[in-house]
């Protein structure tokens, strides 16, 4: 059993690194007991992700949710032949993840099949159960039964994964709307998107970030610099996206180039090897 589920957990690491390389540099700088926990978390996101964006030449609402049904499964039977089911719920049994962030996230997940306009209550939920409780999960992993400490930090792990959220929803504008249909932003028409609704958003997420700074400085040791590396990875990527006007954002992806990531990583151990994070 134990080669399987060490099977599972290398399948979601696998899954990291191809679909992100900031995050994987990311888990790379947690203490090494929490490398397979987070790549569990990702794996399973990652998943639930993919079946709502990418897979348009099938039925999505099926696939969706039998990856629904059989994530509930897996956490019941805590076995799973779908490796990435598996490794999930080998986290979730392990650090009690709390059942209501799994179906807030499947709740958001499942709002993306549909084409729509998002209103200011439709849109806080979404980033709730999209990003808020990804913080949150997370954040019970790094907190390892310490209720007191999760209870301290848990709203501005929230504020965090709405700050990365939101973010790329900025970067992404362009493709959410052409190939998805999607407008998150409430009260943005995209194609009267201009600089004073983009300031209005950039105003939201720098709040969100402000937030969770505070928060991220109080984590555990060993999670901390992965956090941070995350942390500056996306204020980084927000930096650049701020420094452009509307019509690009509406033209172009804006990403962080992977030497600017190295850098970024190498800057950040050696804040927290000078105790500065």
């Amino acid at each position: 059993m134990e080669l399987f589920n060490q099977t599972s957990l290398e399948c979601s690491r696998l899954i990291t690194q191809r679909y992100s390389t900031s995050f994987t540099l990311g888990i790379k700088t947690l203490d090494k007991k929490f490398h397979f926990p987070i790549y569990g978390i990702y794996g399973f996101v990652r998943f639930a992700d993919e079946i709502v964006d990418t897979f348009h030449a099938f039925d999505r609402e099926k696939l969706f949710n039998e990856f629904r049904e059989n994530t509930w499964l897996a956490i019941e039977n805590k076995i799973s032949l779908n490796p990435v089911l598996h490794a999930f719920q080998l986290v979730v049994h392990q650090y009690n993840i709390d059942r209501v962030y799994i179906e807030a996230f499947l709740k958001s997940m499942e709002m993306d099949l549909d084409e729509k306009q998002y209103c200011r209550e439709l849109y806080d939920e979404y980033i709730y159960g999209s990003a808020e409780v990804v913080g949150l999960m997370c954040l019970q992993v790094f907190c390892e039964g310490d209720k007191t400490k999760f209870e301290e930090l848990k709203e501005a792990a929230r504020s965090l994964g709405a700050a990365f959220q939101k973010v790329n929803f900025l970067r992404d504008i362009k493709s959410d709307f052409q190939e998805r249909g999607r407008v998150y932003f409430p009260k943005v028409n995209f194609h009267g998107f201009d600089n004073l609704a983009k300031n209005e958003i950039e105003a939201d997420i720098e709040n969100d970030f402000e937030k969770a700074y505070v928060g991220m400085l109080a984590l555990p040791k060993s999670a901390r610099m992965g956090v941070y590396l995350a942390y500056i990875y996306y204020r980084k990527l927000f930096r650049k996206i701020k420094a452009l006007p509307a019509a690009r954002i509406l033209n172009e992806r804006v990403r962080v180039p992977d030497n600017a990531k190295i850098a970024l990583l190498l800057g950040s151990y050696v804040r927290y090897r000078l105790n500065t994070i």
